[in-house]
């Protein structure tokens, strides 16, 4: 029975994907119900999934990684590689993510999307997302794990750019869209230097292959073109600049794509090539330093941000640094950077839909310095954004103290607990919770506390009373259930999951079995300094943005607070390196292309038009030329006989 249903996983796909279709096929016949449709196929998936993860756990532990043969797809030579799924713990813990979060979203977006046009075009762009995102996890092979990572990136790109009659929405999908096709090259060339070295590009070989490889150089060619394409995916340093301008999206995209699934989609193919980044010692380094740089950069464009959607992105990109440095300490840290995954799933789609609560009853305003005192008003998106923002702050005993500060515990034990990497990735993780704790409370008390500010300013600087098109109100059952749901897996499901160390367990099949590092400092010391630096940032926070006014105009700040707003100038780097340099080549190859190339033909051209025009000109009619012209002919000939025959 258990073989049974293995086998029809790729139903997990196949839905979905028949979902898109139907809806984007029918077209406008099915405006009436083609969001329910879309919530249905979501809903199916998650069943099928939940059936699937029952087989999986009927099985042995050893016996939990199963490749599912669907058929032959290429054979080119030397290249054969077959469509096949992959079903292990690892896959499932995305299938169960994806499939519940995202019905979720779905059943969100029911009521979010109600007044919108095209809404069954964008539930057939979620099931879109859905059925690639599944495939991507579920792949057997780097191949077929790339199609998927296509599909995504085409999904949101469709997403981010839903309400593209607005210019700005349309430059940020295509902005997300150029840099994740820097991604696709360093997928591109992995997998072609793995048929290179393996002959093969399907798991099962390439981690043999790897494990039994003596070339170092080359595994950590594979490993370090693979971390381009994940930081690119996942918005890490320093491909990271896109998932702000991403926002622009409608927020349920925000909550599914850029907190939940599509941007841990990096975490994912790290740890899925553990194999080979084990095997490259300097590719680890390279993971955890990027992830210890991305954890510190979005932390300090979190804390001056006004935009809550745009916050909350900040936060996105340092959370996923904290999976990557976990994910870049090896063995020790790849089950605690997929746990850490899965309970920011919970806690920031919860956020991310809270947000969009926010916005819904405060006129789409995203400002947060125009919010204040909405726990007044939005009783139920204060409870549920408030469990979330204890989830990740870390507080004992919800979600993220669990899975965080495992992250932290390993951080201090980078390497064995010998040289300088676990004081400096220990130090940088506890350093970015308290400013996590920071950044975030702001985020909590400028939008539900403090004094409400949702005034028009005139123009001598006063305020009036409260407008009359703006009166905040709590979002309807379709919108606030979800919410409540996500509340409750962002408070218990780490604590759930972390008895008897339960989720490491299941994961061993993919992670490996691996023994308890000491860390350089004792544990309790490591929980207490965390704990101690989340309620610093809190009371910070709150006696900033809480217990004081909070100007609606933000004030010049420090310069540090200036170049955060602007993203530590990462727009400035990206334009002077990239950007200006690619205009002048290609303005250099056009000015070449002009002048060069179509220069030198126009000018040929030219030549024989002169040459035509002095042909035109000897045949003039008269017999005496053409007579000089035969004697001077009969002339040159009679030289070159003569200068032959001497």
């Amino acid at each position: 029975m258990d073989t049974s249903l293995i086998d029809a996983a790729w139903l997990l796909i196949a839905i979905p994907l028949v979902g898109a279709a139907v809806l984007l096929l029918v077209g406008r016949r099915a405006d009436g119900w083609g969001h329910w449709m879309g919530v249905a196929v979501s809903g199916s998936s998650f069943v099928v999934g939940l059936l699937v993860l029952l087989a999986l756990l009927s099985r042995d532990a050893h016996d939990r990684v199963v490749d599912v043969h669907l058929f032959s797809w290429l054979d080119a030579g030397t290249l054969n590689v077959d469509a096949g799924l992959r079903v292990d713990p690892l896959s499932l813990t995305f299938v169960m993510l994806v499939t519940f979060v995202g019905t979720l979203i779905h059943v969100y977006s029911v009521a979010y999307m109600e007044h919108d046009a095209d809404r069954r075009r964008f539930f057939a762009y979620l099931n879109l997302f859905v059925a690639a995102m599944l495939t991507l996890v579920l792949a057997d092979s780097y191949l077929l794990l790339f199609v998927g990572w296509e599909g995504v990136g085409l999904a949101s790109y469709l997403l981010i750019g839903f309400w593209n009659h607005v210019p700005a929405n349309a430059t940020a999908a295509t902005k997300a869209f150029i840099v994740n096709r820097i991604a696709d090259v360093g997928m591109i060339v992995a997998i072609m230097i793995m048929f290179a070295t393996f002959g093969a590009v399907d798991f099962a070989t390439v981690f043999a292959g790897a494990a039994s490889s003596t070339d170092t150089a080359v595994l950590t060619a594979i490993a370090l073109v693979l971390l381009v394409a994940a930081c690119g995916k996942s918005a890490q340093f320093p491909l990271q600049s896109w998932l702000g301008d991403a926002m622009a999206g409608p927020t349920p995209v925000s909550a599914l794509i850029h907190a939940a699934t599509m941007v841990t989609a990096g975490v994912y193919l790290v740890v899925r090539s553990g194999p080979i980044f084990t095997e490259a010692p300097t590719a680890l380094l390279v993971t955890a330093i990027v992830g210890a740089v991305t954890l510190l950069f979005g932390a300090i464009v979190g804390c001056a941000k006004d935009d809550i959607k745009k916050a909350l992105a900040a936060s996105t990109m340092s959370q996923i640094g904290y999976m990557m440095l976990a994910a870049g300490l090896g063995p020790i840290g790849y089950a605690f950077a997929i746990f850490h995954l899965l309970t920011h799933g919970f806690f920031k789609a919860g956020m991310f839909l809270g947000a969009g609560s926010v916005m819904h009853g405060m006129d789409d305003d995203v400002n947060m310095r125009r919010f204040g005192a909405l726990s007044k008003y939005m009783k139920v998106t204060w409870l549920t954004f408030g469990v979330g923002w204890l989830a990740i702050l870390g507080i004992p005993p919800f979600s993220g103290f669990w899975s965080k500060d495992k992250i932290i515990e390993s951080a201090f034990a980078a390497d064995g607990a010998q040289g300088w990497q676990p004081w400096v990735f220990g130090l940088v993780a506890l350093v970015g919770a308290g400013i996590t704790a920071f950044y975030m409370s702001r985020l909590f008390f400028m939008t539900f506390h403090g004094d409400k500010r949702w005034a028009t300013e005139l123009s001598d600087g006063s305020m009036t009373p409260e407008t009359p098109h703006r009166h905040p109100h709590e979002s309807p059952a379709l919108m606030t259930w979800p919410m409540i749901i996500l509340a409750v897996g962002s408070a218990a499901l780490g604590g759930v999951l972390m008895i008897g160390s339960t989720f490491t367990t299941w994961l061993e099949p993919v992670t490996g079995h691996v023994e308890h590092h000491e860390p350089v400092l004792p544990v309790p010391v490591i929980m207490a300094a965390t704990l101690a630096l989340v309620l610093a940032g809190v009371f910070l926070a709150w006696r900033q943005y809480a217990a004081s006014a909070v100007p609606v105009v933000p004030p010049r700040g420090t310069a540090l607070t200036r170049a955060a707003r602007v993203d530590l100038y990462q727009e400035v780097v990206n334009q002077n390196l990239l950007q200006r340099p690619g205009q002048y080549l290609t303005r250099s190859l056009v000015y070449a292309d002009k002048k060069v190339v179509d220069g030198g033909f126009m000018g040929f051209a030219g030549f024989l038009g002169l040459v035509g025009i002095g042909v035109k000109r000897m045949q003039n009619g008269y017999v005496r030329s053409y007579a000089a012209m035969m004697l001077a002919g009969l002339g040159v000939l009679v030289v070159v006989v003569l200068s032959v025959w001497n």
